[in-house]
Formats: structure tokens, C-alpha cells, sequence
């Protein structure tokens, strides 16, 4: 019993102890980490000095609990690792890590190993160790910890995809240099030889392998827990348990990286749990496992820099010298990978180009912490290691994690001064000047009539509104005094003012049960790509990304891929529902913003840039209304049942609104109004479901749709329907270039194509086709095609183009004469239709 009260006042106390150091560091402007580890540090060293001396008490009883607390690489790895990257990798969003996939996994992985490498070659010429013990030491070093660098890039307000990337990285380098880590302390331990291949396969085996199981379990408890979202608890309480059953699946049984594993299950979770947890429940979950990652960070700071005194006791003259060998290979390779790879990879389009300032912090921010300190811990631990070896890996990594953390976090916010990221711009001193006046203003009249409300003294009121006069005249004549600033500058501002409130009105539509969450995920991304044009490139970045954000991202054209390469419609058909929900969501937050939000940024920003502002969003707004008809035309019914479902929402929206308005004017009580609540949360549960969209691809369907074919009879029609293959064309597709070989022609079932030939274009619509030229001819096509909207065609390619003119004489015959009609024309001129 003395046991358990003295363990639980010990771990309380230190957790007291730890949240108690965040105060402590908003006062010191100092990172909560390094003053975690400066009190661990601090604890460490008073259990050796005191260990001898008598105290007696709460104190006494306090370190001799601590002295049971001694921080492992199994407590690292099996307690506190499943939290910290669980909560870290659940805040990602899934969609911008896929987008910037292939630049995270590159820094992750080549630029681990380049840094691996850059630190392991010197120090083994200098120390005169192994390669392959200098390369395990090299490894262990290379993990970065991003906490404080993506706390001052929220600060400074980062660009998102800049924010991901060093998210990921981390996320992924860790994994990485885990599995480096297990391979080569196989290698140094086990009884085969160092060999690059089998060295190669055991990594993708071990990464990839805890990839799939991180997905098995994530879908298999996401599963679960849609049949039990009515169960918040529940379903938060299977989330904590899912993070370290997946680490302890993977690692333990599977032999593969646990590290991925709970990665990979906590980003299904991110992207699949909004869809099936309730808006309550998930903001509840976050706010959970929030709570959980500032514990284990807390603790493990503190119990790791406890273990640092005793770590460091054998430090010896001579480890100065290879201490900063590995600092200075460490930071050099760091600084390859930031200022050459990343330019790089941004000079080849795989990743947003990153300014001097920022990849200056990502360079002086790349700092370490527990996974190094982890690794390290468990070279000491393992008795297979000469005792020489473990003391060299052991001192020098804590040595390195040290020096990040007392010389890199404590300097980092000098260089984010120097860069000026931590002051304001001109443009936001000119705003927060602006916005000061227009406040103070109105504080003076609504004081007036509060006075005249509450029949106040008329004398207490002079005083009070003198002085929000004088404050006021002063800031107005700090404004006069400031540099004019451009209108192209007021112009970033009024837009960078309306995207803030875009993405309000993309919140509160989420919340009022209008935008399913992947919608809502959707949106809130293009909202951040906005924002980030408008930081990197201004206005005409900010044009760009409309377009960008109106056109078909790899998503879709992977799956209109997937329907003409292998007949599938149901990621199509998720795909286009999805593009509808979007542009309904877009074209209404659109409207309230030209409504509401765009005259309150004109006070801020002036009438200078109003028009220009105004014209930008009514541009963005009728481009959505475009893109919105052209989905509308194609498949009519089901945007009448989404305009029905965003009706049925907002009556139930207005008739809740009236419940609460009786309720608060005592017409119902509680219990009538708890009743009446219930039924509109079983509405809500029909409604919320999106309907199903059908594309209407089935080649039967669409053979109706052509007058050539109304003669045919069934059975013709059948045997038609297995040579024709159904295409789904997206506005703005080349469905035929010029120059290039014919392999089909096509039938239009719907839609509207525009053909291009020479300096004419031709309207073709429902019913014609075209294409047919290159395979009577056997010639190139002379015409580039493209479809004006969404065009089901039905093609029928080469090798049955003779199948289908032997068995339809008829048809055949109507087709060869508009091609010899359209060859006569114009001496070949008319397009190839």
C-alpha cells in the first residue's frame, strides 16, 4: 500500500509540477519544453546530491518516488510514443499530406538517410568507431521533434502546406529513423554482416508493413465506431485504445514499425472519423487526445531530462570534440536538405516554394527530443553492446538533444526577430490602426446612449468618452503619419479578410448540417490554398488558385481513369456528389460574403479597393455558378434533391429556432421542449443522408438517347450496347486532338462539344457524332474536340468499328455518307466529325 500512495503522490506531483512550468515559460519567453527538461535536468541532479542527505516529509517522499520513475526505452516507445504521434498525426489533414506526399517522403526518407550518412563518415574518421556504429549514432540523431517550430509558425501565420510539411516530415522521418534504427542494430547484434539489399528489404517490409496494418485497424475501429456514434464516450474511449493496440500489434507481434502503424491509424482516423463520429463527439475527440499529447509531452520531458546527470556522468575532454563533429555534420546536412533539396523540389513542381525566413527557422528548428533520447536509451540498455559502445552512442546523442534543445530553442524566436516574423507588417499596423479608430468611435456614441438608458450622470460620461476622444485623435494621427500603403496592398488585405470569413461561413454550414465533413474538409483546404496564394503570390496568385480550385484535381481524373479503364462508376459517381456539394457549399458562403461580409471589409479597407474587391469575388462567384450549371445541366435530378435536402435543413433549422424562442419566453418548459428537439434529430438523421448520384453510364440507357439508333430493334440494341463503351467527358476535356491516330469514334448522348478546326469552331449536341473520319479513312484527325460540359458518349474503337457496319448495313450507310459529306466540304477544312 505504501507503494501505490507514494507512486500516485509522485506522478501527480510531477504532473503538477510540469502543467504549473507553462505560465512559467509564457512569463520567461522561453519554449515549455526546454524548461521541462531544465526542471528534469534540475530533479536529476537533486536526487544524486540529496541521495545521502536526510529530508524528511512530502519533499523527502516526493524524490524517492521520483527515483521509481526511471524513464526507459520501452516506456518511451510503449507509453508515451502511441500518444504523441497518435495526437500529432489525428490533427493532419489527409488530403494537403497526399497533395505534398512525395516532398515529405522524400525529406523523410533521403533526407534522414543524406543526414545518416553526413554525420556517421566523419565521426567514424575522427573517433575511429565502426561505420556501422557511427551510422546507428547518425540514425538516432536524424529524427527531428517540430513542436516548437509549428507552434511559431501558427504564430507568424505560415502557410498550411509549409506547416504539413514539416509536420509530415517529422511524422514520417521518425518512423524512418526507427526502422533504420532496428536494422542496423540487427546488424551490429545479429550474426549476419552488414549488406545494402538485405538492409533494403527489411526496411520496406518493416515501413510498409506497419502502413497496412495501421489501415486494417484504423477502417476496422472506424467501422466500429459508426455503429456506435451515439456513444461518445465509447468512441473516444476506442480511439485511446486503437492507438496503442496498433503499436503493440505491429511492433511486438508483426515485427513491423508501430511507429506507422499508429501513424497511419490515427490519418485514416483523421480522414474517415468526421464522416462517421458526430460533429460533438469529434471536436470532443480532438479536444481529447489534445489533452493526452500535452500530458505525455509534459512527463516525458521532465523524466527524460531526469535521466540526463546520470547519462552524462562519464562525459570525458575528448567527447567535446566529437560532440561537435556531429553538431556540425548534423547541421550541415540539414542545411542541404532545407536550402538545396527543398529549392529543388520546388524547382520541379513537387513542392511550394519556401522563402529564406522560413526555411532559415526549419533549419535552426530542426530540433531533437524524446525519440532520439529513446533510441539511445535503448543502446544502453541492451547488454549485447559493448559497455564503450553504449557509453559513446548513449553520452553523444544526449549531448546533441541537449544542445538543440538549451542553444536551438532558445534562439529560435532571435531568429524569427531577425526575419521580422514576429512583428507585424505595415499593412497590419495600418489595419489594427484603422480598426482601433473605427471601434473607438462607436464606443463613443454607444456610450451616450447607454448614459441616456440607464439615466446616468451626463458629467461621468464626459469624462469616460474624453478619453476614448484623445485615444482615438492619436491613433488617427498615427495613421496620417504612417507610409501610404498601395491599393494592390489594401486589396491583399480586404481578400485575406474574406477568406477568414469564407471559411466562418464553411463552419457554420458544417455545423448547421448543410456540408457533410468531407465537404467541409474540402472546403476548409481550398480556403487555406486561398490564403496561402494570397501570401505568396498576391492577387494574381489568389486568381490563379480560383481556377485552380474550379478545375479537376488528380482525384478525379484518377477516377474518370478508373471508369474508362476498367468500367468502374461508384468513385466517379463519389467524386462528381462530392464536386456538387462543394460548389452548393462555395456559391452559398459566396453569397453571404457579397452580402454581409464584403461592406464590413470595405469600412476596414476603404472605398479605393472596393470595386476591385467586389469585382474579384463576383468573378470567383459566377465562375462557381458556372461550374455549378454545368453539373445542374447534366444530371438535373440530382441537384434537385440536394436543393431539397438544403431546404429541408433550413426548415428545420428556422423550426428549432422557434422552439427556443418559445422556450426562452416560458410558452413551452423543458420537457415539451427536449420532446420537440427529438424529432427534428430524426429528421436531421434522414436528411443528413446525401443521395445517391447515378451517372446514367449503362449503355442501353444511353442508346435511347441517340436518334440514330430509335429503328434498331431490342435485340440489335443489345448487341449495339456490348461494342459501345460509355465515356463521361468533364468540361474543358480534349476528347480529340488533332494530329494524333483515331481508335474510336464517338456518339453523343448528351452534353455539348465545340469542334476546332483551322480558324472555325462547330457545335456539336445530343445525338451527332463525330470521330468517324480516322477510321474510314485511316487518316490523322484534323480537329481538336472538346466537351463544353459534362458529355456522355458512347465509343466504339477500331477493332469493332467493322463489327458494327457489317451487322447495321443501315446504319453504316447514314454514317459513310456525313463522312463523305464532311470530307467534300471546304476541300478537307471541316473537322474530323
Amino acid at each position: 500500500m505504501h507503494l501505490i500512495w507514494t507512486s500516485v503522490f509522485g506522478l501527480m506531483g510531477l504532473l503538477a509540477l510540469a502543467v504549473l512550468l507553462v505560465p512559467a515559460a509564457r512569463r520567461l519567453h522561453s519554449p515549455y519544453t526546454v524548461l521541462l527538461a531544465a526542471v528534469g535536468c534540475l530533479l536529476g541532479f537533486m536526487e544524486i546530491a540529496l541521495d545521502d542527505m536526510p529530508i524528511f516529509g512530502p519533499v523527502s517522499d516526493f524524490l524517492g518516488a521520483l527515483k521509481g520513475f526511471k524513464i526507459t526505452s520501452d516506456s518511451v516507445f510503449f507509453i508515451f510514443l502511441p500518444a504523441l504521434v497518435f495526437e500529432a498525426a489525428l490533427t493532419i489533414d489527409v488530403r494537403r499530406l497526399m497533395d505534398d506526399l512525395v516532398p515529405i517522403m522524400f525529406l523523410a526518407v533521403i533526407g534522414l538517410l543524406i543526414s545518416t550518412v553526413a554525420v556517421a563518415y566523419p565521426l567514424s574518421v575522427v573517433s575511429g568507431r565502426s561505420i556501422v556504429v557511427c551510422l546507428l549514432l547518425g540514425a538516432i540523431v536524424s529524427a527531428t521533434d517540430p513542436v516548437a517550430v509549428v507552434a511559431i509558425f501558427k504564430e507568424v501565420g505560415a502557410p498550411k502546406r509549409l506547416a504539413i510539411l514539416v509536420e509530415g516530415e517529422s511524422l514520417f522521418n521518425d518512423a524512418t529513423a526507427i526502422v533504420a534504427f532496428t536494422i542496423l542494430v540487427a546488424m551490429l547484434t545479429g550474426p549476419s554482416e552488414a549488406n545494402f539489399w538485405s538492409g533494403f528489404g527489411a526496411f520496406i517490409k518493416i515501413f510498409f508493413g506497419g502502413v497496412i496494418i495501421g489501415f486494417i485497424v484504423g477502417r476496422f475501429v472506424c467501422w466500429i465506431i459508426s455503429l456506435l456514434k451515439d456513444l461518445p464516450l465509447v468512441a473516444i474511449t476506442l480511439t485511446l485504445s486503437m492507438a496503442y493496440l496498433t503499436f503493440i500489434l505491429a511492433e511486438h507481434y508483426s515485427h513491423v514499425s508501430g511507429v506507422m502503424a499508429v501513424v497511419t491509424a490515427a490519418l485514416v482516423m483523421g480522414s474517415r472519423g468526421g464522416t462517421v463520429i458526430p460533429l460533438e463527439t469529434w471536436h470532443s475527440l480532438h479536444y481529447t487526445w489534445e489533452q493526452i499529447g500535452f500530458w505525455a509531452n509534459s512527463i516525458i520531458f521532465i523524466l527524460v531530462g531526469m535521466a540526463v546527470p546520470i547519462i552524462m556522468a562519464g562525459f570525458r575532454n575528448d567527447e567535446w570534440i566529437l560532440l561537435a563533429v556531429i553538431i556540425v555534420a548534423a547541421f550541415t546536412a540539414r542545411a542541404f536538405i532545407i536550402f538545396v533539396l527543398i529549392p529543388l523540389l520546388s524547382h520541379f513542381g513537387v513542392s511550394q516554394k519556401v522563402n529564406t525566413a522560413f526555411k532559415t527557422v526549419m533549419f535552426w528548428g530542426g530540433l531533437r527530443g524524446a525519440v532520439s533520447l529513446a533510441l539511445a536509451l535503448a543502446v544502453i540498455e541492451n547488454p549485447e553492446f559493448e559497455a564503450e559502445v553504449r557509453d559513446f552512442i548513449g553520452i553523444l546523442v544526449t549531448g546533441f538533444v541537449l544542445f538543440t534543445l538549451f542553444v536551438n530553442a532558445t534562439t529560435i524566436r532571435l531568429v524569427m526577430n531577425f526575419f521580422g516574423l514576429g512583428n507585424l507588417s505595415v499593412a497590419d499596423i495600418t489595419v489594427r490602426n484603422r480598426a482601433t479608430t473605427l471601434s473607438l468611435s462607436k464606443v463613443g456614441s454607444r456610450l451616450s446612449q447607454l448614459v441616456h438608458e440607464l439615466e446616468m450622470d451626463s458629467s461621468v460620461n464626459k469624462q469616460i468618452s474624453s478619453q476614448y476622444m484623445q485615444r482615438s485623435d492619436l491613433t488617427q494621427e498615427k495613421l496620417n503619419r504612417m507610409t501610404k500603403i498601395k491599393p494592390s496592398e489594401w486589396l491583399v488585405i480586404g481578400l485575406t479578410t474574406l477568406t477568414a470569413q469564407e471559411r466562418n461561413a464553411y463552419t457554420a454550414q458544417y455545423g448547421e448540417g448543410y456540408l457533410s465533413s468531407l465537404s467541409f474538409r474540402l472546403l476548409a483546404t481550398q480556403v487555406d490554398d486561398l490564403a496561402d496564394a494570397l501570401k505568396l503570390n498576391g492577387v494574381d496568385g489568389y486568381k490563379q488558385e480560383i481556377v485552380k480550385s474550379l478545375g479537376f484535381d488528380w482525384r478525379f481524373r484518377l477516377a474518370v481513369s478508373l471508369h474508362r479503364r476498367l468500367g468502374l462508376t461508384t468513385p466517379l459517381s463519389l467524386r462528381i456528389a462530392e464536386r456538387f456539394d462543394v460548389l452548393l457549399g462555395t456559391k452559398v458562403a459566396l453569397r453571404r460574403t457579397l452580402h454581409k461580409g464584403l461592406p464590413k471589409v470595405l469600412s476596414m479597407v476603404g472605398d479605393n479597393v472596393g470595386d476591385d474587391l467586389k469585382n474579384i469575388v463576383d468573378f470567383r462567384h459566377s465562375e462557381t455558378v458556372t461550374a455549378l450549371d454545368a453539373l445542374k445541366l447534366q444530371y438535373p435530378q440530382y441537384a434537385r434533391m440536394l436543393e431539397q435536402r438544403y431546404l429541408e435543413h433550413s426548415a428545420m433549422r428556422l423550426e428549432e429556432s422557434e422552439y427556443q424562442t418559445m422556450l426562452s419566453n416560458a410558452v413551452i418548459n423543458n420537457d415539451v421542449f427536449s420532446n420537440l428537439q427529438q424529432g427534428i434529430q430524426e429528421r436531421h438523421r434522414k436528411v443528413d443522408r446525401m443521395p445517391k448520384l447515378d451517372l446514367g453510364l449503362e449503355p442501353d440507357k444511353m442508346l435511347t438517347k441517340v436518334p440514330l439508333f430509335k429503328n434498331l430493334s431490342q435485340n440489335g440494341l443489345n448487341q449495339l450496347a456490348k461494342l459501345l463503351k460509355p465515356k463521361l467527358a468533364f468540361p474543358g476535356e480534349m476528347v480529340i486532338q488533332e494530329g494524333t491516330q483515331g481508335d474510336a469514334m464517338y456518339f453523343i448522348s448528351s452534353g455539348v462539344l465545340t469542334v476546332n478546326v483551322s480558324d472555325q469552331c462547330f457545335m456539336l449536341g445530343s445525338g451527332d457524332f463525330f470521330g468517324e473520319i480516322a477510321l474510314i479513312a485511316s487518316r490523322p484527325r484534323i480537329a481538336d474536340v472538346v466537351a463544353k460540359g459534362f458529355c456522355e458518349l458512347l465509343a466504339l474503337n477500331r477493332k469493332d468499328f467493322k463489327i458494327f457496319l457489317k451487322a447495321h448495313p443501315d446504319l453504316s450507310s447514314t454514317i459513310e455518307k456525313v463522312a463523305q459529306e464532311r470530307l467534300e466540304i471546304d476541300n478537307l477544312s471541316t473537322p474530323d466529325t
